[in-house]
Parts: structure tokens; sequence; C-alpha cells
């Protein structure tokens, strides 16, 4: 049975763990960069990130002083809830987790009013933390946490692109996101694509892209090509680790679609640091 005590320690350890460390799939990345790199400039940076990795598994600290706002997406399925009430086991459990973890870990608060700036102190506030909903046909929930830093967040973008721009359309454009974007995102980066959707949705697939593995290949051909092709130009730019220059701007990317209306070709691009954090459990 999934009980709301469950949920929030289930999301207090989910928030620790992806704020301390760093999937093994992306450290893999980062240290495959290292070894592409033949300037010293790029290696130090690299090299940098790495130790800062290990130190804070090794003490058991936050990787970065922006430890993010918390994106939690749920996979709900054929499970069993505490009294029946969705809402409040869902609900509660997350935000009292949230806090929990912020206490705890700690974590920097980072959630403020847009009008006011006031510090809600504990990382939650209106409609923050923000959560993601699907239904899914299995007998488990799954909770996925992504904790977005705003370097990189805030160098986000959409574009209502017309049907005729095209494949190139979209290439073109998330190339130009990026490099306007340029060390401010801390690069190495990993770029998520959404195409497809209306404008909401496709920022929202945009950041589900950003939780597929690195290494792996899209199982869409035409999107895997289109993300080769990205890559290589986006590493071509000489942007480099941290905006200083060298061969490795982004570990990645990775493109998902969804369908949209014949009269558009929505264009989601959301870019993330290389503390790429994010961590995922299960509980039925």
């Amino acid at each position: 049975m999934i009980t709301e005590k469950k949920v929030e320690d289930t999301i207090c350890q989910l928030y620790k763990k992806a704020a301390i460390s760093l999937p093994e799939d992306v450290k893999i990345s980062l240290e495959s960069a290292l070894k592409v790199e033949s300037d010293e400039l790029p290696q130090l940076n690299i090299e940098a990130i790495l130790k800062n990795i290990e130190l804070a598994e090794k003490r058991a600290i936050p990787m970065c002083q922006d430890t993010g706002l918390p994106i939690i997406f749920v996979k709900i399925g054929k499970v069993e809830f505490e009294n029946n009430n969705i809402y409040e086991t869902i609900y509660n459990g997350i935000v009292k987790g949230v806090q929990k973890a912020t206490k705890e870990t700690p974590l920097r608060p980072n959630i403020v009013d847009p009008i006011t700036r006031e510090n809600s102190g504990n990382n939650s506030g209106i409609m923050i933390p923000q959560i993601d909903i699907e239904l899914i046909n299995e007998n488990y929930i799954e909770f996925t946490i992504l904790p977005k830093g705003f370097g990189s967040e805030n160098n986000n973008a959409l574009k209502m692109a017309l049907p005729g721009e095209g494949i190139e359309g979209v290439k073109n454009f998330v190339v130009e996101t990026v490099l306007k974007a340029g060390g401010k995102p801390c690069p190495p980066i990993v770029v998520g694509v959404g195409i497809g959707g209306t404008s909401d949705l496709a920022l929202k697939t945009a950041k589900k892209a950003l939780l597929e593995k690195l290494g792996d290949k899209n199982p869409d051909p035409l999107l895997k090509e289109l993300e080769d092709s990205i890559l290589k130009e986006i590493n071509n730019s000489g942007i480099g680790p941290m905006g200083l220059g060298g061969k490795t701007t982004a570990l990645g990317v990775k493109i998902k679609k969804v369908s949209t209306h014949t009269a558009g070709l929505p264009i989601g691009v959301c870019i993330q640091c290389w503390a790429h954090r994010h961590a995922t459990t299960r509980l039925k």
C-alpha cells in the first residue's frame, strides 16, 4: 500500500541522491569528454568537474550550490493508496518530502514568490514542487526527480515554427539556442528537445527528453540522425567546457516527439548543465 509517509520518505531520499551524486551515464560521458579534449584548458575544466563530483559523493554534500527547483515526474499504475485518497497521499507526500530533504541534506532554499521575491525557505510554494502525472498500465508507481538549476533553465527556448520549416528548421533553432546560451548554462550541457504538441507540451516534452540515458540510441532512426547532426554542430562551435573553449560543448542531444496540429510545428529546447541531476525509483 502506498502511504503518504512512504511517498515523503521516497521523495526525500531521491532529492538527496540527485543533489549529491550524478547518474553513472553522465559520469561516463564526462570521462569520455576528458579523453576527447586535447588542449590544457578544457581538460582542466573537465578534471575540476570530475573532482567536484567525487568530493560531493565522498562528503555527502550537494555537488552544486544551486540545488534546483524540484520537478517531480510521477507515473501512476495499478497500486493501492492509503484511504483510497490519491491526492493527499501523493501531493502531501511529495511536498513534505521536498521540505524534509531541504532541511536534512541541506539544500539551498531556492523557491520565491515571482513578484515579491519572498523565499518560502523550504523549496515549496505555489504549484512548486512542479508535479507531472502520467497514468500507466503497470503494477507500480514511479517517481523521478529532476532538480532544475536556473543557470541552465534561463536559457531554454520555444519556437512556434511553421510546418514548412521541417527538420532543417528544428535543427537550426536548437543550434541557434545553444550558441546564444554560450557558456552561461555551465557546459558541457545536455540538450533536451521536444517536437510537436502545443507550446507548453513541447517544452514539457523537452524536459522529459533529458531523462533519456546518455549513450542510448534513439529508437526512431530519423530522430537519431537529427540528434547526431545537432550534437556534431554544437560541438564544432568551440564553446567548450565552461564556455572557455574546447571540443565538448554538449554531452548529448535527446529528442522526443508528440503529435501536433496540422498548422504547427512547436519546438521546445531545454538545456541542462553538466550537473545533470536526476533520480528514479518505483514503489509497489
